[in-house]
C-alpha cells in the first residue's frame, strides 16, 4: 500500500469516527462526538492551583539546580568550573567535558525556568482576562433599569 493510499485511509475513519455530531463552542452538558459528555472543563481554583505549582515548583528549582554558581570563589566561579579548570590545568582532558557538561546542564534547567515561569504568568493572565470577560458579559446583560436579566429571559435565546 502507498503512503498515499495509507493517508486517504487514516483520514477516512478519523471523518467517520467524527463525523456530523461533533460540535465546537458548546456549553453546559451536551453530547459531544465521541458520544459523552463534555470532559473539558476548568475552574478558576484549578487554574490558580496550577500556576501557583509552576510558580513554587520555579522557585525550587532555581534554588537547587544552580550548580555552575554553587561554591563560586573571588572570580566567580562555582566549585565545578573550579574543577573543571583545575582538571584542565593538569591535563585531563575530563575537564573540557565537564565544562561542557556544566553549560547543557545550565542551559536545560534554565529551558525548565522559562516553561514554569511561562505555565504560571500565562494562567495568572488567563485567570484575570476570563475574569474580566464575565464582568463585561454580567455588565451587558442588564435590564435598563439595571436589574439582571433573568435565566428563563436567557434560555429563549439559547433555543
Amino acid at each position: 500500500m502507498t503512503f498515499d493510499n495509507d493517508w486517504a485511509q487514516l483520514k477516512s475513519e478519523v471523518q467517520e469516527r467524527h463525523s456530523a455530531a461533533m460540535r465546537l463552542n458548546t456549553a453546559g452538558a451536551t453530547s459531544t462526538g465521541g458520544g459523552g459528555e463534555a470532559d473539558l472543563v476548568v475552574h478558576q481554583d484549578d487554574l490558580g492551583a496550577v500556576g501557583n505549582e509552576a510558580f513554587r515548583i520555579h522557585g525550587e528549582l532555581r534554588k537547587r539546580s544552580d550548580i555552575a554558581g554553587a561554591g563560586m570563589n573571588k572570580s566567580g566561579a562555582g566549585t565545578t568550573a573550579q574543577a573543571a579548570a583545575e582538571l584542565q590545568a593538569q591535563n585531563f582532558s575530563a575537564g573540557s567535558e565537564l565544562y561542557t557538561t556544566l553549560e547543557v546542564w545550565t542551559s536545560q534547567v534554565n529551558t525548565v525556568l522559562q516553561m514554569c515561569a511561562h505555565i504560571s504568568n500565562h494562567l495568572d493572565y488567563s485567570k484575570k482576562a476570563h475574569a474580566k470577560d464575565d464582568e463585561e458579559i454580567a455588565a451587558s446583560l442588564r435590564r435598563r433599569d439595571g436589574s439582571a436579566v433573568p435565566v428563563s429571559e436567557l434560555m429563549k435565546y439559547a433555543k
